[in-house]
């Protein structure tokens, strides 16, 4: 016997591993009937659709209450469209620590809100880089104006310009100083969230270090 196989026999013991959910069984026939095929999958499908549509539905007429029936249901129907294509991609993902409807809907839930965000700004151009870099520059107006703000902002607007990249200045004001969405940036940009996300924290870092060393 090795020295290890002692050890573990003697003086511990292996982690417990935690037992698999028992699924309730509406979400086990449900899921044997998404990973079968032929008609028991396509009424599973339908189903489930039926499902994804009414938590659309209900998410998008939550963000946006004025919005033309027509054009709220058309936004509903492809939410729930690409959040069937992306429940049937992760269901081996589903662990069983809820029903599986209700991992489903918050699939509906992401994907209408992605949708509202990226309609609403469909028609809007983004806001121009140096327009804000200016008003940076140019610090609070007004005769109320706090001076140390102001030397902050100019500070700040210097840092961008000086330390970061062309693309972290336009990802940086986009996000964090005008709130585009970044669903809708990123396919503004043909690029990725995760994408963006690593653009923006590698730049605020970039801020952060050189206003640390000049402060």
């Amino acid at each position: 016997m090795s020295a290890t196989t002692a050890t573990v026999g003697v003086g511990m013991r292996s982690s417990p591993v935690a037992p698999r959910a028992v699924l309730d069984p509406e979400s086990q026939e449900l899921l044997e009937a998404l990973k079968s095929s032929g008609r028991v999958y396509d009424d599973a499908c339908a189903r489930l659709h039926e499902l994804l549509l009414r938590a659309a539905r209900f998410e998008v007429a939550r963000r946006w209450r004025g919005l033309a029936a027509g054009e709220a249901d058309v936004i509903a129907t492809e939410a729930a469209d690409d959040a069937l294509l992306a429940v049937l991609r992760r269901l081996d993902d589903f662990r069983g620590l809820s029903k599986f409807t209700t991992w489903a809907y918050k699939f509906a839930l992401y994907e209408a809100a992605v949708k509202v965000r990226k309609h609403a700004w469909r028609d809007r151009e983004l806001p121009v880089e140096e327009d804000v870099l200016g008003a940076l520059h140019g610090g609070l107006p007004g005769p109320e104006e706090d001076v140390e703000m102001r030397e902050r902002l100019g500070m700040i607007a210097a840092a961008m310009d000086s330390v970061l990249t062309p693309h972290q200045r336009r990802v940086l004001v986009a996000l964090a100083v005008n709130g585009v969405p970044i669903d809708v940036l990123a396919e503004r940009l043909s690029t990725t969230r995760g994408a963006l996300y690593k653009t923006l924290h590698d730049a605020r870092a970039k801020l952060r270090s050189h206003l640390e060393e000049t402060s």
